[in-house]
């Protein structure tokens, strides 16, 4: 889709689609996308340019590709492969609203590998219906997107497409021990977090350090240490953050800022979802 320049008139009409970019990152980026056609417009085809996972939020409308057809609602994921041509169609009302996720071709790959053995293995139907199965990893993704977190987003976006594969291939995903070295690449990774706790978490960057692929990197900490990087971080930052406001005479904005937290309504719903009680009910009470 391509992007237009604002009409200078006020009245003028909006376009018939619009893309508001939400995170991204190497591999991957997050869109909303906003349909306003309706059932006087003519479908027109289009195609993926990479492989897009899609969760209609509002409206209805008809999906045609390689896979199949199918009549996409709330809840619902529309599925398409890289390179695959498609149409959209609104016969029965106006507009939709989806939260579109994509990743390249290799970065899928590595996904599909994982929870489908296999590389190659492609999206075999053009939708998933609103499973239960799906609820729970949708919305972590939604509040990841919403909070802002592009680092929590990525992980939860990586594990949406994990079952999303795992639902359409049939198979569960491959729960293989890490080996030694990988254990000691994470380690080795697990000791610059904590030396680096309070500055801004770059998976890329911990990727490299561990020279494996973001990816794999993403999952072998996981199975390695049973949470993701991103939770590893933030159960420090608050430990980090519950000793100084025991040990220390520092505002709560300051504890917040030092521990690596750059919103303190952030840090303050991490902490008392930890803890039970807020940051100044915590400093009182100890």
């Amino acid at each position: 889709m391509s992007e237009s320049t604002a009409p200078s008139t006020r009245d003028a009409p909006l376009p018939a689609i619009s893309m508001q970019a939400l995170a991204r990152g190497s591999g991957w980026r997050a869109s909303e996308v906003v349909c306003r056609q309706g059932p006087q417009d003519r479908s027109f085809e289009e195609r993926h340019g990479d492989v897009c996972i899609g969760l209609v939020l509002a409206g209805s409308f008809q999906y045609r590709g390689s896979q199949g057809s199918a009549l996409l609602y709330p809840g619902a994921l529309l599925l398409g492969n890289a390179g695959q041509c498609f149409e959209c169609g609104h016969q029965h009302g106006t507009g939709d609203r989806c939260l579109a996720l994509h990743f390249d071709a290799e970065y899928f790959a590595e996904i599909t590998a994982s929870a489908a053995g296999s590389s190659r293995t492609r999206l075999s139907t053009p939708m998933l219906p609103a499973l239960r199965r799906l609820a729970a990893p949708l919305a972590q993704v939604q509040h990841h997107l919403h909070a802002g977190d592009a680092v929590a987003a990525e992980t939860s976006a990586v594990h949406l497409a994990e079952v999303v594969v795992g639902v359409v291939s049939g198979r569960p995903a491959s729960a293989s021990t890490p080996s030694a070295r990988d254990q000691q690449r994470i380690s080795a990774v697990l000791r610059h977090i904590e030396e680096h706790a309070h500055d801004a978490l770059d998976l890329d960057q911990l990727a490299s350090l561990a020279c494996m692929s973001k990816y794999h990197f993403l999952r072998t900490f996981q199975r390695t240490l049973g949470l993701t990087p991103h939770q590893m971080l933030i159960g420090l930052r608050l430990r980090r953050a519950a000793h100084a406001l025991r040990q220390g005479r520092a505002s709560v904005a300051q504890v917040a800022l030092d521990a690596g937290f750059g919103d303190l309504s952030t840090f303050n719903a991490a902490f008392r979802a930890t803890f039970g009680r807020t940051p100044g009910e915590f400093r009182r009470c100890g």
